[in-house]
C-alpha cells in the first residue's frame, strides 16, 4: 500500500487528532479547579503549582528520549502506549484520595501527553507529502486547541452539576478506550492492508548518541527548542494553572465567567493554528509570520505586567485572545523542523523543540505560584502583577529563537514526506 496515496490515511488522521484533541483537554483542565483543590487538599499556590509543573515535568523530561526511540522503532506503538497511560492518569486522578495519589496521577498523564504530538508529526510524515504538511500540522494544532476549548466553559458547566470527580473519570474511561481504538488503525489494519512488509524491513539506524549530538549541534534544532520555550510554555503553564483564578480574585468572575476568559485564549489557539500555516504558505516563509507573533505575545504578557495585573477588561480579553493565537501558531516549529532536517531525524529534533515549551510549562507554575506565596496575594492583584514578569521574560526566547532560524526551502515545495 502506498501510504502517502491511500485513502486510508484520512482515517488515520482522524483518528490521530480526536486522540489528540482529547489528551490535549488534560492539560487545561486541571486548572478549571486548582481552588477546589486547595481547599479540599489544604494545598498553597506553590503547590499547587507543582501538582501542574510535575505533569509538564514528565512530559519535557521524555520528549528527546521519544523522540529518538520513534524515529527508530516508529510512532505507532508509543501512540498507542502513551494514549494508555494519559487514561490511567486521568482516572487515577478522579479517585484520588490525597496528595500523593493526585502528584502519580499527573505524572502518568504527563508520561502519556509526551508521547502524542512527536508521533503525530511522525505519522503525518508518514502518511502525507511534505507540501501538504504545513497545512495540516495546522489543522493538528487546531484540534487540540478544541480539546483545551471543551476543558473551559463545557467541563466547568459539567464540574459545576456533578462536582470536579466525575468529569475526569469519565475522560479516562474515554482515553482508554481510544488507546483501543488507536490499536486497531494505526496497527492492527495497517497490518492486514500491508501483509506485513513494512514489520518485516529492517534498517540500519545510526548510534542514539551520535544522533543526540548532532542535533544539539544544531542552530535550527536550539531555534526551534527556543521559539517552542517562549510561546507555549508560558501560554499552557498559566492557562493550565493560574488563568482561572486570576479571573475571579482580579476581576471579581465566578467559575463559569472565568473559564470564558480562558476560552478567549482557546478560540485565539483555535484561529492561529490553521490561519498562520496559510500565511506561512502564501508567503513562502515560516520565519517572517513566526517573528512578527513572536513578538506580539511578548509585548501582551509586557502588557499584563505594566497594566499593574489588571488592565482594563476588555483589554484583558483581548490580550488572552492575542496570546491564544501564538500558541495556535506554534505548530510553525515544526513546520521549521519537517522543512530543515531529514525525515528520519524529524521526531528526535520535534522532541528536542518540544522539550523547550514543556520546560517553560514547568517553570512558570512553579515561579508564578511562589511570587503569589511570596506577596501572600493568591486572591490580590499584587502577587499577579509580579507574577506577570515571569512569562514576560520567558516570551523575549521566543523572539530570539525565531531570529534564529534559517529558512532553507519555500513551504510549498513538492517534496515527498
Amino acid at each position: 500500500m502506498d501510504r502517502q496515496k491511500s485513502k486510508y490515511r484520512w482515517v488515520v488522521f482522524f483518528a490521530v487528532l480526536f486522540s489528540y484533541m482529547v489528551i490535549v483537554s488534560q492539560r487545561t483542565a486541571p486548572g478549571l479547579i486548582s481552588d477546589k483543590l486547595m481547599s479540599e487538599f489544604h494545598m498553597t499556590a506553590s503547590v499547587i503549582g507543582l501538582l501542574t509543573g510535575v505533569q509538564f515535568l514528565a512530559y519535557a523530561g521524555l520528549q528527546i528520549p521519544i523522540g529518538i526511540f520513534s524515529d527508530r522503532f516508529g510512532p505507532n506503538v508509543f501512540l498507542v502506549t502513551g494514549t494508555l497511560f494519559s487514561g490511567i492518569g486521568t482516572f487515577l486522578y478522579s479517585i484520588s484520595p490525597n496528595k500523593a495519589c493526585l502528584l502519580v496521577s499527573r505524572v502518568l498523564a504527563g508520561m502519556g501527553d509526551a508521547t502524542i504530538w512527536i508521533n503525530l508529526v511522525l505519522i503525518l510524515s508518514q502518511w502525507f507529502y511534505a507540501k501538504e504538511f504545513v497545512g495540516l500540522i495546522g489543522y493538528a494544532g487546531m484540534a487540540g486547541s478544541v480539546g483545551s476549548l471543551l476543558a473551559t466553559v463545557p467541563l466547568t458547566a459539567w464540574i459545576s452539576a456533578s462536582g470536579w470527580r466525575q468529569p475526569f473519570f469519565v475522560t479516562g474511561i474515554l482515553l482508554l478506550a481510544t488507546a483501543v481504538m488507536l490499536y486497531v488503525v494505526l496497527i492492527r489494519l495497517p497490518q492486514k492492508r500491508e501483509g506485513g512488509t513494512h514489520a518485516n524491513t529492517k534498517v540500519r539506524h545510526e548510534k542514539m548518541l551520535l544522533v543526540l549530538k548532532r542535533i544539539l549541534k544544531s542552530r535550527q534544532a536550539w531555534a526551534a527548542f527556543l521559539c517552542h520555550f517562549g510561546l507555549v510554555g508560558t501560554y499552557v503553564g498559566f492557562i493550565g494553572t493560574w488563568a482561572v483564578p486570576y479571573g475571579m480574585h482580579i476581576f471579581g468572575m465566578n467559575r463559569p465567567e472565568a473559564s470564558q476568559l480562558v476560552m478567549t485564549g482557546l478560540i485565539g489557539a483555535i484561529i492561529g493554528a490553521p490561519v498562520t500555516g496559510w500565511i506561512a504558505s502564501r508567503l513562502g516563509s515560516r520565519k517572517k509570520p513566526y517573528l512578527l507573533i513572536q513578538t506580539l505575545i511578548f509585548l501582551a504578557w509586557t502588557v499584563f505586567f505594566l497594566s499593574g495585573g489588571k488592565p482594563p477588561l476588555f483589554f484583558a480579553v483581548l490580550l488572552m485572545f492575542v496570546i491564544g493565537y501564538g500558541n495556535g501558531a506554534s505548530a510553525l516549529t515544526f513546520a521549521v523542523v519537517r522543512h530543515s532536517f531529514d525525515v528520519r531525524e524529524v521526531g528526535s529534533v520535534s522532541g528536542f523543540a518540544n522539550t523547550g515549551g514543556f520546560l517553560s510549562a514547568v517553570l512558570l507554575p512553579s515561579l508564578f505560584g511562589k511570587v503569589l506565596d511570596h506577596f501572600h496575594a493568591e486572591a490580590s492583584v499584587v502577587g499577579y502583577h509580579y507574577g506577570f514578569l515571569i512569562p514576560a521574560f520567558f516570551s523575549l526566547f521566543g523572539v530570539l529563537g525565531t531570529v534564529m532560524i534559517r529558512e532553507k526551502t519555500r513551504v510549498g515545495e513538492n517534496q515527498a514526506a
